[in-house]
């Protein structure tokens, strides 16, 4: 075979591939409906331990709620013990709160083919979020701007395997801190139409986003429908600060979505074992939950944890850990529970490069989102070095991984077709499968068909330049980028959301907090 006809030959290949995941911005796959059953490793005893000792943590111990007067004044109306900053709830209180809050709910796109569900069986794959940092091979680790968080949302488009925009994928770091927020909703709604998430760095910043939201979605429909998920932070242990308060009850009272999620580093922010921190993070989660159905009944909420550990010689955050897979699994139970959706999970590492320990570290905890029973996966793609750095060879990497994810998810087939006795009755003892009727029937289809794994031989790999991983990584994201077709925005929607952002900054000076 030629040069000219092995290039040829895998042209032909890539198109195919192209063709099958549906090219850029693909819509075959909006989310991931599991067909497998989910692993529980936590016992229906040890549950029962768990939501024991979190009672006692509600009732005796507490919650605290800094800066936000009336949220303590809505936990006294309710019939909880507020004592100062302090509030103790009784026995019970909290669950009976939240069954308001529903099991399921859909999060609509401005492109009605993505809209995805959250709950149930369904699982959603978003990327990387809040890193200051960015880094690639070519130009190295560097604060991140609007250009990288643009690109970010283009490559989280371009995936087959993103079920959503995400937030917060990078920091831009070269607009101001107290506007950045325009710009970032703003290139979700424009260079994207998969769902997207809100600004939570203060009320004011949160009231902006639903405004925008308005003009995309139009205002009842917004008020009737979620089209907005956002991630709410406990500042454990036992704490929800004024920041986090003032988002989560602009997000609530507009009926769109909170994410309440204990922000742990087990061993700092919890007891070093997994027992003692399942119990903070039922009591943490379950709080913050109850307090977007006093706001609202009926609003969406997402039960979130975000647990790993920490090195007990360094004090470094540690990921891929058995105890964060055993935390993880044992809160997709606590939330499953409380009848709630349940966001944790994603492609976790500490390494600074996207090297064989980011592989290892991000497989062990994608994997175990998968068999645990998550319903929101943010972080699924890009996240280096402990969350510090959002890496584009990384993000290439983890996306490759999470579209093999899918096809762990969708189970065994057992359909004719795929019992193929008609292939073991052609070919018999002795024969092989290669030209059967069958395999000429489904090997388009057959076996997860990596974009990074070089499985060619040794001389190929060679010829092909002896690239490895990070390396092909590289060129992949370029490609994308590169190829990369915005979805259509409707122009006079766009000019409201231009004319809007201009109007409420020019209200304002620039600040940088």
């Amino acid at each position: 075979m030629t040069e000219q006809e092995a290039r040829s030959l895998r042209r032909g290949r890539a198109a195919r591939r192209e063709q099958r995941e549906g090219g850029h911005g693909s819509l075959g796959r909006p989310y991931i409906t599991r067909n497998i059953p989910v692993i529980d490793f936590l016992t229906d005893e040890g549950l029962e331990i768990i939501e024991a000792n979190a009672d006692t943590i509600l009732q005796e111990i507490g919650i605290e709620f800094r800066d936000d007067p009336e949220t303590l004044n809505i936990w006294k109306e309710a019939g909880a013990d507020v004592s100062g900053l302090r509030v103790r709830f009784p026995k019970g209180m909290l669950r009976d709160i939240v069954k308001t809050a529903p099991s399921q709910f859909t999060q609509h796109a401005r492109n009605p083919a993505r809209n995805v569900e959250i709950g149930g069986k369904n699982l959603v794959f978003a990327p990387v979020y809040g890193p200051p940092f960015v880094t690639d091979l070519d130009r190295g680790r560097r604060y991140g701007t609007i250009e990288d968080f643009r690109n970010f949302v283009k490559l989280s488009y371009a995936s087959p395997w993103m079920h959503h925009s995400g937030g917060t994928v990078c920091e831009p770091v070269d607009l101001p801190v107290n506007k950045r927020h325009f710009d970032m909703v703003y290139s979700h709604i424009k260079y994207s139409d998969k769902p997207f998430m809100g600004s939570v760095t203060a009320a004011e910043r949160a009231e902006d986003s639903v405004e925008m939201a308005r003009l995309v979605f139009g205002r009842e429909f917004v008020d009737a429908n979620c089209v907005m998920i956002q991630l709410i932070n406990a500042n454990s242990p036992l704490v929800f600060d004024g920041t986090m308060l003032g988002a989560l009850k602009v997000y609530a009272a507009a009926n769109q979505a909170c994410i309440v999620s204990p922000f742990i580093l087990a061993g700092a922010m919890s007891p070093v074992t997994v027992a003692g921190t399942l119990s903070q993070v039922l009591a943490e989660a379950l709080t913050g939950c109850a307090l977007t159905q006093l706001i609202r009944p009926g609003a969406p909420v997402v039960f979130g944890a975000f647990v790993s550990s920490i090195s007990m010689q360094s004090g470094a955050p540690t990921f891929g850990s058995p105890e964060g897979t055993l935390l993880l699994n044992g809160a997709a139970k606590l939330a499953r529970r409380l009848n709630l959706p349940f966001r944790s999970g994603g492609s976790f590492t500490s390494s600074k490069v996207p090297d064989a320990q980011s592989a290892q570290e991000s497989a062990q905890t994608i994997t175990a989102t998968v068999l645990s029973g998550v319903n929101f996966c943010l972080h699924a793609a890009g996240w280096l070095e402990g969350g510090l750095c959002s890496s584009y060879e990384k993000f290439v990497l983890d996306a490759d991984q999470l579209g093999m994810m899918h096809v762990l998810a969708n189970g065994i087939d057992l359909s004719q077709e795929a019992q193929a006795m008609d292939a073991l009755q052609e070919v018999g003892p002795g024969g092989h499968f290669l030209g059967a009727a069958h395999t000429q029937r489904n090997f388009e289809q057959a076996f997860f068909r990596s974009e990074i794994a070089d499985n060619n031989s040794y001389e190929q790999w060679l010829a092909d330049g002896s690239l490895d991983a990070a390396q092909r990584a590289n060129k992949r994201w370029k490609t994308m980028l590169e190829s990369y077709e915005a979805p259509a925005l409707n122009e006079s929607i766009d000019e409201a959301l231009t004319d809007f952002m201009r109007r409420r900054k020019s209200e304002f000076p620039d600040s940088n907090v």
